[in-house]
């Protein structure tokens, strides 16, 4: 059994990891165990499938050994740090559990990162190569890896997939295609020890890190997977970034090939490629932020689409799904809405597929397992009264106890006796299901009184001018900060003025330092890498604006 005990990890302490092994919730199994398994269960089920590729479990299996080996030839050892930076395509997989065979721990990068993030990300990992591939939407993905190459000395490997056309990999590349070693037995992973590395998040300076292992993450996958009822016969469709948490374990792609089903794989998730995935695959359930979700709906209720009667559960999560959105989810699109409130760092939450439709459209579910331990606080941390909005912190079986190799963060982020600082404002209802009501630092200190932004969007989602809102703080020299909302118009010939928007919210009863002091309507609003609304992008622009002359 191989052991690399990898540096800078916070392992659970003993007594807890003897307990959760006791409890059955850490089985020792690795990623490589459960795809050996489920090959020798049923070698000719579909494993995955996109717009060019079609494997079954077998095939995957023996993708998996020889790009393995081919890695090995490279010199890429146990142990060793790879970022993996690859669109949704079949070959995600693959290139993974390649890793995960030899020992190795990607670094998941998305497609949507640039240099300025890849650098950082690639020194505070210590990576040695980096996987990616040539061509992904007209972006040499490729170049960019040479750019990072180039300030990361340790990154001595770059290994690039060639683009289906044909097009040649770059000569500074090696081509993963022409990966080729000698067959050889890779020593068996500790199940215990890291298997890979997420991205937390938001995280900005030196980048924060999540080292999860096999154990503690197996256990997410299969209780994900249990809760969302997949079996032999789900085709999950992986319609966000593949490598983001959500898609990937919640329950994603690793819940799919956990349970023997079949992984789908969309290029985008715009509803024009997603439905016609849906009908071309099958699939049966999939996921999504809620700016996506009010996309699929909005297209979904305009009529003409592809058949898309398999998707029989759509998961949305990533941020709070507006009530409104919630409650028409689920007749637009003939699917079951699971509410799903997660971090990459380890708690996650689901509504239950039988839970009343109340749960299901106005909360973000309960904890997964009975084994974590979540406690609602005030600042200084202590507990706020049944029912209060307050922080959230928590800790399991599946939580980590330390970013990697960051003890400033791992200061703000955890307490000492191993509690998590979500930085989540919710409020925990006497049934157990969590109303997610912002961020910590979504909140407007509006000369001393704090706005909610989530409050405040759900309010302007009512308003029948306003299609979707998203609220920001303002710097203000008399208040300290000031509210300004940016919203998409449902008619863009007739957009909402500032007027209409502080009347209308005024008169379903919200106090008067809650109303929006400034309007911007704008066309789009800007994004994460994953797709949620980036609300950092939305202060940036108002801070650089000149005046705030245009806003309504």
């Amino acid at each position: 059994m191989l052991d690399t005990h990898l540096p800078g990890f916070t392992p659970w302490p003993a007594a807890e990891a003897r307990k959760y092994r006791e409890l059955g919730l850490w089985t020792g199994e690795t990623f490589d165990d459960v795809l050996r398994a489920r090959t020798a269960e049923n070698p000719t089920a579909l494993a995955v499938v996109d717009q060019a590729r079609r494997w079954t479990y077998a095939d995957l299996d023996a993708r998996v050994d020889e790009s393995a080996c081919g890695l090995a030839e490279l010199g890429i050892a146990a142990g060793d740090r790879v970022l993996v930076q690859l669109p949704n395509i079949a070959e995600f997989v693959e290139v993974i559990f390649a890793l995960f065979r030899l020992g190795a721990l990607p670094v998941f990068c998305l497609p949507a990162h640039r240099r300025a993030e890849l650098v950082p990300i690639a020194r505070a990992g210590r990576a040695v190569a980096m996987i990616t591939c040539h061509h992904h939407q007209l972006f040499d993905h490729a170049a960019l890896a040479a750019e990072v190459r180039a300030e990361v000395p340790a990154l001595t490997r770059l290994i690039v997939l060639p683009d289906r056309d044909g097009t040649a990999v770059p000569e500074y590349a090696i081509n993963f295609s022409e990966l080729r070693g000698a067959p050889r037995n890779f020593p068996r992973a500790d199940p215990s020890d890291v298997a890979f590395l997420q991205l937390s998040g938001g995280s900005t300076g030196i980048p924060k890190l999540i080292p999860r292992t096999h154990d503690d993450y197996l256990f997410s996958v299969r209780r994900s997977a249990e809760l969302c009822e997949l079996d032999t016969s789900t085709v999950y469709l992986a319609a966000l970034p593949v490598a983001h948490n959500f898609p990937m374990s919640s329950p994603g792609i690793l819940g799919a090939l956990w349970a023997g089903g079949t992984v789908a794989m969309a290029a985008d998730p715009t509803p024009a490629t997603a439905f016609a995935a849906i009908e071309a695959f099958g699939a049966t359930i999939t996921g999504l932020v809620p700016p996506l979700a009010r996309l699929w709906a909005e297209r979904a209720e305009a009529g003409g689409t592809p058949d898309i009667s398999s998707l029989r559960v759509l998961l949305v999560g990533g941020a709070r799904c507006p009530d409104e959105l919630a409650a028409r989810l689920g007749p637009a699109l003939g699917v079951t809405l699971q509410q799903v409130f997660g971090m990459a760092e380890g708690l996650v939450c689901y509504t239950r597929l039988d839970d009343p439709a109340e749960v299901i459209m106005s909360t973000q579910g309960r904890p997964m397992s009975e084994h974590d331990l979540v406690a609602v606080v005030d600042e200084e941390g202590e507990p706020v009264p049944p029912g209060t909005d307050g922080l959230l912190r928590t800790k399991g079986p599946y939580t980590i106890r330390g970013y990697y190799d960051n003890p400033a963060a791992n200061e703000r982020s955890f307490t000492a006796d191993g509690w998590y600082r979500t930085g989540d404002v919710v409020c925990l209802r006497p049934d157990g299901n969590l109303v997610v009501k912002g961020r910590q630092d979504d909140r407007v200190n509006r000369g001393g009184e704090k706005v909610s932004a989530e409050e405040l969007e759900e309010h302007l989602l009512a308003h029948p001018a306003v299609r979707d809102a998203i609220i920001v703080s303002v710097p203000d020299s008399h208040l300290g900060e000031r509210t300004c909302a940016f919203v998409l118009a449902t008619d863009p010939a007739l957009p909402p003025t500032l007027l209409s928007v502080r009347k209308f919210v005024r008169e379903r009863g919200v106090a008067a330092w809650k109303l929006p002091d400034l309007v911007e309507v704008v066309d789009s609003f800007p994004e994460t890498g994953v797709g949620k609304t980036s609300r950092r992008a939305l202060r940036a622009a108002l801070l650089t604006a000149s005046n705030h002359g245009n806003a309504s």
